[in-house]
């Protein structure tokens, strides 16, 4: 495990990260009603906002970003990105902030499949494809190990530049007086763009390289079992020389390089070699339940006329589009990345939905919750003692979560002093000169809160999960208090914040884009200056999603339509990634090697089942869980790794937790709502509180979820405040309106709940259509029956099928004796985007080596010829008696034809083995077993 060479936490309190740490907003920054910093000096020591403001400098006493002996350190970047806001908190970021002072290149950066890293003669280049265990078992890492370096004759740089950057590509310069370089690397791209003037291109190599193809100006080479592609201009020739490469650019200034799937993908890259990837831009769309994000390199060509070019897909993409795959794979410490011959594509998610609190339900004491407010409202210091960024916002997401819990139970005097404790702490912290206050930094082009905490100030770590309770507390007053929140009162320094941590503006020439987020890897980055050599890292992907979260209410508490849709997309994005790297949910990233189902850490290099701060495993598996909030539901889409990821801690505590207890009942009850609430009553109320929570938001929350089930995100609706949970065959739909205008609010399983102004709503039902009919009902969602019936109707027996033994033999993607499903006479307009779904429950008993695998076809017509089919991974159930879940989030494995509207159509489904020697149920009659088809 790399440490940092600073800040440890208490053993006994909760962190931050400790780490060192797309379609942009419509409205002008001038219709935010926000001041633009600027970066000339200020006159005024105080930049107005609404009733608030920030300090143009910092207090006495403190410090800005440094290097790691202290001293102050300014952005490097070139004269031609003076000006520019430089997106720290990324995957380059060490290209632009030296942290270190003997290092004033970069240290390790993570693209993937490639890695980099300057030196003094250029890009140092490497595709590690074996994973190390390291730190007694508990990391693994793909880390950086050069293969060759891509540079000019004779470069001899004193350092290395930012000199432009996008979404998620960055380009490096260096320059030595006579000769420049500058490099385009990015994440998904096989191949490195130079352009280079005052020498040859160069490639030297870290072993003598083994030449597999010599075309004269392509040559491919084979370094420690790696294969590259050199690409020099036509007419020139590249000329090996040991583990010296050159080639003359014949009076041209670019040359480039690829790694290869394969040997025999040469041809393939040869026809984008010359097409230079000049920039990468996301845009996104929320609508109907439904997340879209479109992904586009732009190009150039250097040579002919080919503008198009290759692009590899981290899993967390490739699962969610629809959009034609190669059959080229590259390795990366996020599982298998899959290359697209496309400069776009666009991926399609069921929104995560979030709500301000769980809604009111039957099992709660009412006495005995207001019991528990009591004991908050009513101690000597609500905010424990807190003064400093992260601190102060974990007290105010504590008492945040209460406000409308203490409504729901008719408690206003508590709301109301609730309300009033979060305005006062906020309003000090958007006033200049107290003892706390916000100071921006022309310099670095930030927002940085004194006191400071976690690097935020020195090392620009964490915005995103400090300024996340801000936002989510305000957004909770703003719900009750709109005109607080006008950008002519306090909104205005909450946008602030909010540009500060996640602008979604490129045109800010106060703030970076996104700064955190990194759109193409799916989640946050928390080091400002990425100075590891494990590159970047985010230990707590929740505290992120605070952020993602409270952007979603606060915008639909003020109207902002933008902001909200930003959250929806960010949380939805993020929440694939976590599910993903951080809790290996369909356990396909983990090496098996690596032994462990969850991680507290994600690094450029691979991951850590550990913290900045304990090695202890409740905090370990705990800080990927708080806060536990409304904006938490999200997790409950992977039952499945819910529950390994609570029996792990539970092995490897020595049993249940103990200290961060309310936290791992909490997430626990997003899986299994009734064990969750036993070990609630089995303490009875006798332990102590994490302390960004409370026994009253736990006590609620647990007693919420026992009566009203899971939550179920199987189902979405088509407000961003909504959600459903399932007990049994039972659903509640909820959501809340924030709107002045009662709204009536449509699932994606049909049920239509009509929601009041500035309220919560629920209402019961088994699955669509009216609560109280039990038939069929219209919708995306379809159950199997026994006897081969797909059917939107629910309320049935649940029971099971058997599917067939494969034999021994291997039918992997090919039906052998499949148990059959069909829905007939189906008509539906696509979904733009939309992809299919499915969730199946199957049980192996204890036979081992079975895999079940899935394809769903549709005829679109009913004619009897199927215009598209999908064939599914196969899903390797474990020999332990009890149901698993089988979805499509396996991945696609095949697919033909496409599809279109359904006009008396006929949807199959087709399941059976793809290998083993053994049997296997199959649940039937259950909402845990549905086919969900793309169609409205």
């Amino acid at each position: 495990m790399r440490t940092p060479p600073s800040h440890r936490t208490p053993r006994t309190g909760p962190p931050s990260l400790r780490t060192t740490g797309v379609v942009a907003l419509a409205a002008t920054l001038a219709a935010l009603g926000l001041t633009v910093p600027v970066a000339a000096p200020a006159a005024a020591a105080t930049v107005p906002v609404g009733a608030g403001g920030y300090s143009d400098t910092r207090p006495p006493g403190t410090s800005g970003p440094t290097t790691n002996t202290g001293t102050p350190v300014t952005p490097k970047v070139t004269a031609a990105a003076q000006g520019r806001p430089v997106p720290t908190n990324d995957w380059w970021s060490s290209l632009a902030f030296q942290r270190y002072g003997d290092n004033p290149y970069s240290t390790p950066m993570y693209g993937h499949p490639l890695t980099y890293q300057a030196t003094a003669a250029g890009l140092d280049i490497g595709y590690p494809t074996a994973p190390a265990i390291v730190g007694e078992g508990r990391q693994y890492e793909f880390a950086h190990k050069r293969d060759l370096t891509l540079g000019l004759t004779g470069l001899n740089s004193p350092d290395t530049k930012a000199d432009a950057w996008s979404d998620w590509t960055v380009t490096p310069y260096w320059s030595d007086g006579t000769r420049t370089l500058r490099t385009t690397i990015g994440h998904g791209l096989p191949f490195v763009y130079a352009k280079g003037s005052g020498g040859s291109a160069r490639v030297t190599t870290a072993t003598t390289p083994t030449v597999f193809a010599d075309q004269g100006n392509v040559l491919g080479i084979t370094v420690d079992g790696h294969h590259y592609a050199l690409f020099a201009p036509t007419g020139t020739d590249w000329t090996v020389s040991g583990s010296t490469i050159t080639a003359g650019l014949g009076g041209k200034d670019y040359f480039s390089l690829a790694v290869l799937p394969s040997t025999g993908a040469l041809a393939a890259f040869k026809k984008y070699a010359y097409s230079f990837v000049t920039g990468s831009q996301a845009a996104w769309s929320t609508s109907g339940g439904t997340v879209r994000a479109t992904y586009t390199l732009t190009t150039q060509a250097q040579e002919g006329t080919e503008t198009g070019t290759l692009q590899a897909l981290y899993r967390h993409q490739w699962l969610h589009t629809s959009d034609p795959l190669t059959a080229y794979t590259y390795v990366s410490p996020r599982g298998t990345m899959k290359v697209r011959e496309s400069r776009t594509f666009t991926t399609s998610q069921r929104a995560a939905g979030v709500l301000p609190a769980l809604p009111k339900a039957s099992g709660t004491d009412t006495a005995r919750l207001r019991g528990y407010l009591n004991e908050v409202v009513n101690a000597a210091d609500p905010f424990s003692g807190a003064t400093d960024t992260y601190w102060t916002g974990k007290a105010l997401g504590r008492l945040a979560q209460l406000v409308p819990v203490a409504e729901q139970i008719g408690e206003t005097g508590t709301r109301d002093r609730l309300l009033g404790l979060l305005k006062g702490r906020l309003q000090e912290w958007f006033t200049v000169g107290g003892a706390s206050e916000f100071s921006y930094d022309r310099t670095w082009r930030t927002l940085i809160g004194y006191p400071a905490s976690y690097g935020s100030d020195t090392e620009l770590n964490d915005h995103h999960f400090h300024y996340s309770y801000y936002v989510y507390a305000a957004a909770i007053v703003a719900q009750y208090d709109p005109a607080w929140a006008a950008d002519s009162a306090w909104g205005g320094m909450v946008k602030t914040l909010v540009r500060d941590a996640a602008n979604p503006s490129r045109t800010d020439a106060a703030f970076p884009f996104l700064r955190g987020f990194d759109v193409y890897a799916g989640h946050s980055w928390a080091s400002g200056h990425q100075g590891f050599a494990a590159g970047n890292n985010q230990e707590s992907s929740s505290e992120s999603t605070n952020l993602s979260a409270g952007l979603v209410l606060w915008g639909s508490a003020t109207g902002d339509t933008a902001l909200r849709d930003l959250g929806t997309y960010l949380l939805t994005t993020e929440s694939e990634a976590i599910a993903q790297y951080w809790f290996d949910a369909d356990q396909q990233v983990f090496p098996a090697s690596f032994g462990h189902d969850t991680a507290g850490m994600v690094w450029g290099s691979g991951v850590a089942y550990a913290t900045w701060w304990t090695a202890n495993p409740e905090e370990i598996h705990g800080i990927n869980v708080l806060p536990v909030t409304g904006g938490s539901l999200h997790l409950a889409a992977r039952k499945d790794a819910v529950r390994r990821n609570i029996a792990e801690m539970e092995r490897e505590n020595g049993g249940p937790a103990v200290e961060w207890r309310d936290i791992l009942w909490e997430f626990q009850s997003l899986a299994d709502p009734a064990a969750a609430r036993a070990k609630w009553d089995a303490q009875n109320g006798a332990y102590t509180p994490e302390q960004g929570e409370s026994k009253a938001h736990t006590y609620h929350w647990l007693t919420t979820l026992d009566a009203l089930g899971a939550p179920d995100p199987s189902v979405t609706g088509d407000l961003p405040t909504s959600a459903v949970f399932t007990k049994g065959t039972v659903r509640t739909y909820a959501a809340h309106n924030h709107g002045a205008s009662a709204r009536t609010v449509t699932f994606s399983d049909g049920t239509t709940l009509s929601v009041p102004a500035r309220s919560t709503a629920t209402r019961t039902g088994t699955g669509g259509g009216d609560p109280g009919d039990p038939g069929p009902s219209t919708g995306d969602t379809f159950q199997l029956r026994t006897g081969g019936t797909l059917t939107t109707a629910t309320g049935a027996t649940a029971g099971s099928d058997t599917i067939p033994s494969a034999g021994g033999a291997n039918y992997d993607g090919t039906p052998h004796l499949p148990l059959v499903y069909e829905a007939r006479g189906v008509n539906g307009t696509l979904e733009p985007g939309g992809t299919t779904a499915f969730r199946l429950q199957v049980d192996a008993g204890t036979n081992v080596a079975l895999g079940q695998q899935a394809r769903v076809s549709y005829d679109l017509t009913g004619d009897g010829t199927f215009d598209r089919t999908e064939t599914y991974q196969y899903f390797a159930t474990d020999p332990v008696a009890g149901w698993e879940e089988y979805t499509q989030a396996r991945g696609l494995k095949a697919a033909t034809g496409t599809l279109g509207d359904l006009r008396n159509g006929t949807v199959r489904l087709e399941v059976w083995h793809a290998i083993g020697n053994g049997t296997a149920g199959l649940r039937t009659g259950t909402d845990r077993s549905v086919l969900v088809i793309p169609y409205a």
